[in-house]
């Protein structure tokens, strides 16, 4: 299923596919894209109004919150296995995710630098990846937008856009529970309560836990590693004093003490120094991992030396949003306050050894506030304007215990200070019924401050870089044009060109020579976009986007020759193109049966010099392919039926990752994910006639497939991936009332 895309040419030629496809459709579907039989109108705000996605001309992927559970998504990494051509990563294994959306992405295991991935939390854009890794509960839908937004967000994006909305207070008391437990003893609960509190005042309550799932082992001793210990709690309240204005209040807070997924050793660790150690056969067993503590590190950094690898992170905050009706037009305000503490230890050579055992310390604060203006009701003509502003503040020590592999303890010390704020404004026009056109324009003013920047052997003492300081400041203009035609009822096409921009930034990690901290440029990517969505028939929807993309100036982990050092590592700018497409399907045939299929296609080539000086004689990656995985494909299949006072859900759902390289250096294929499938599998019992309860048998990865999540390296010592869980299952009981 889907068609593949190379070229702006062969674009061109699928957007004709696409308009041909028109005459399929099902005119007796209604105006707003839902249809009269099996087919649920799938609501959204991506346009920061609510409405039907089929009549939205973006390219988007909508997961409602009540399936989350049954497709096994947990965590914002979860969603790779429900989207096409979404890909993220946890850098080294650990809490530090990395996203790809249609092949645009940053890899980076420090926290300074943003995703051109946007992540936002009822309309609260997150500053940075870090601040990404909670519990998702009591979630009303995810909306994921591909392509550059911006003309209607908070924060400007290059890759796309992924959206969270949380359940909303209601005035009826409503409550809720779910838990279930599993293979290695894994639990997970979670529950909310909601209601009226006073005239005029809801509440909403909510929290959700995880605890247990340890599945791996340390080779040395046997020790087990992978327990969850996680906690979150969402409080909302919503206020309407007056017919015109309403208030809602969220507050926040999570605290996780996991023990993190290991790593496990893709070739043998070499005896290095020679004769100071034993070599360590690569590992067979993806259960098998390793780590222990040196004590002066332990000291060093705080914790205990019979610590494992895990987390001891803190996010909370808050964010006050107002509506005020002043009847053709609306004033929503959004005002948030987020800090986040990262204290994380990770062994990243897999071993005993002190090669790379590494600790995260990290204290991010950040302030926003966007204020925007737009107008309501119906008539061919609507507009919103708005503005937004974020001030955050990190301070970073990330240590490194390289005691036998260079013969200290390292320590990475910087701050940063980033100062945005940008103005933006779309405007709509619709003729008559079949035509409307959007124009989008915006401008992003940003200062980055790398503070202090140093890097050395406190253990001897040994500096390398001493207080370097260097700022970036940026004015970059974006925007969009789209043209949107409803041929018939229940059919929509569009195109659109579209410009997203992404902050520079600063390489702060291991930073040995002054220029690898010099500044790296803004990316910019400009984005040729074309779709059709359909409701073909009552039961049948067929959704498709094919696109283009010129990307400025990328931002990717390079090497650079500087005369004095040498070879060094650093983030460089690259000039790329990118194209593809994406197809998704909803077909109900039969009463009770359910099938969605996804499918995703991209390419990448480098269209400027790129260098590799690691191999000799030096590569120029300008013409070869980007290292991303080209085809995704997942789906599900689900099945109801009564018996007698009962009704008997069966349900499968399954993803297909390809496989690709995690480095365009290095000249080998040390690095190359293969390509693997994953299944899941759901038994669900429930009251016929839509009663309170259900009980589930579940069952992830059933088929006990063996893959990696991420493969990497660190030093030269060691070449280590992580393993993705193993076949698992479990009962799930929920309760509604």
């Amino acid at each position: 299923m889907g068609i593949r895309f190379a070229g702006a040419a062969s674009a061109a030629w699928a957007a004709a596919l696409l308009t041909a496809a028109v005459s399929f459709a099902d005119p007796a579907a209604d105006e707003s894209g839902a249809s009269s039989g099996g087919l649920e109108e799938v609501v959204v705000t991506a346009q920061r109004r609510v409405e039907s996605a089929q009549s939205v001309g973006i390219a988007m992927s909508v997961l409602p919150g009540d399936t989350l559970a049954s497709k096994s998504i947990t965590y914002v990494n979860d969603l790779q296995n429900a989207v096409p051509s979404l890909q993220v990563e946890p850098a080294f294994g650990s809490s530090q995710p990395q996203f790809r959306l249609r092949g645009v992405g940053f890899i980076d295991y420090t926290s300074n630098n943003a995703s051109p991935v946007g992540v936002s939390i009822d309309d609260v854009a997150l500053a940075l990846p870090i601040q990404t890794e909670g519990l998702l509960f009591d979630i009303d839908r995810v909306e994921v937008l591909y392509g550059p937004q911006g003309t209607l967000y908070g924060r400007n994006t290059t890759g796309g856009e992924i959206n969270f909305i949380t359940n909303r207070p209601t005035a009826d008391l409503h409550a809720g529970t779910t838990f279930e437990y599993g293979s290695f003893n894994q639990f997970s609960g979670e529950g909310f309560l909601s209601g009226s509190i006073a005239p005029g005042l809801m509440g909403r309550l909510s929290f959700a836990t995880q605890q247990g799932g340890a599945w791996q082992y340390n080779r040395l001793n046997g020790d087990s590693l992978g327990d969850k210990d996680k906690v979150a709690l969402r409080g909302q309240l919503e206020l309407a004093p007056m017919q015109a204005l309403d208030l809602r209040l969220e507050t926040y807070w999570a605290q996780d003490e996991s023990e993190e997924i290991g790593l496990h050793l893709l070739d043998n660790y070499p005896a290095y120094p020679p004769g100071a150690k034993t070599i360590i056969p690569a590992d067979t067993d993806r259960y098998a991992t390793g780590w222990q503590l040196n004590p002066a590190f332990a000291d060093l950094i705080g914790i205990s030396p019979n610590s494992k690898p895990g987390l001891d992170n803190e996010n909370y905050g808050v964010d006050l949003t107002g509506n005020i009706d002043l009847g053709g037009a609306r004033i929503t305000s959004i005002t948030a306050w987020n800090r986040m503490i990262r204290r994380e230890y990770s062994d990243w050579d897999a071993t005993q050894y002190d090669d790379s055992d590494e600790y995260f310390r990290s204290y991010l604060h950040v302030i926003s506030q966007e204020l925007r203006i737009g107008s309501v009701g119906g008539g061919p003509f609507s507009w919103l304007a708005g503005a937004f502003y974020s001030d955050q503040r990190l301070d970073e020590n990330f240590y490194s215990d390289l005691t036998d592999s260079f013969g200290g303890i390292a320590l990475t010390s910087y701050g940063q200070n980033a100062n945005s704020f940008g103005e933006f404004g779309q405007l709509n026009y619709r003729f008559g019924d079949a035509f409307k056109v959007t124009l989008g324009a915006r401008e992003d003013h940003e200062t980055r401050e790398l503070v202090n920047l140093s890097t050395g052997f406190i253990e001897p003492v040994a500096p390398f870089t001493t207080d370097i300081n260097h700022s970036i400041t940026s004015n970059l203009p974006s925007g969009k044009f789209e043209v949107d035609y409803t041929p018939q009822a229940g059919t929509l096409v569009y195109e659109s060109v579209s410009r997203g921009v992404k902050s520079g930034g600063f390489t702060a990690h291991n930073t040995v020579a002054a220029p690898q901290a010099d500044p790296f440029e803004p990316e910019k990517l400009t984005a040729y976009e074309v779709g059709i969505k359909s409701d073909v028939t009552p039961t049948l929807r067929v959704d498709t986007a094919a696109f283009y993309y010129r990307y400025r100036d990328q931002q990717i982990l390079g090497t650079v020759y500087d005369p004095v050092y040498g070879l060094i590592g650093r983030f460089v700018n690259a000039d790329s193109r990118l194209d593809g497409g994406e197809a998704e399907v909803e077909w109900h045939p039969l009463p009770g049966l359910s099938i969605s299929q996804y499918y995703g296609f991209v390419e990448g080539y480098y269209t400027s010099n790129l260098i590799d000086n690691t191999v000799q004689p030096s590569v120029n990656y300008d013409g070869r392919p980007e290292s991303i995985p080209k085809n995704s494909y997942g789906g599900d299949v689900s099945y109801a039926w009564n018996l007698g006072d009962h009704r008997l859900t069966a349900e499968t759902n399954y993803s297909f990752h390809d496989t690709y390289s995690q480095f365009f250096l290095l000249g080998s294929n040390a690095f190359t994910i293969p390509a693997y499938w994953l299944a899941n599998a759901n038994l669900s019992l429930s009251p016929a006639s839509g009663g309170p309860w259900t009980v589930t048998l579940w069952g992830r990865n059933i088929f006990n497939r063996d893959y990696d999540l991420t493969r990497n390296f660190f030093l030269n010592t060691a070449n280590v991936a992580q393993a993705g869980d193993p076949a698992m299952f479990g009962v799930r009981f929920g309760y509604k009332y």
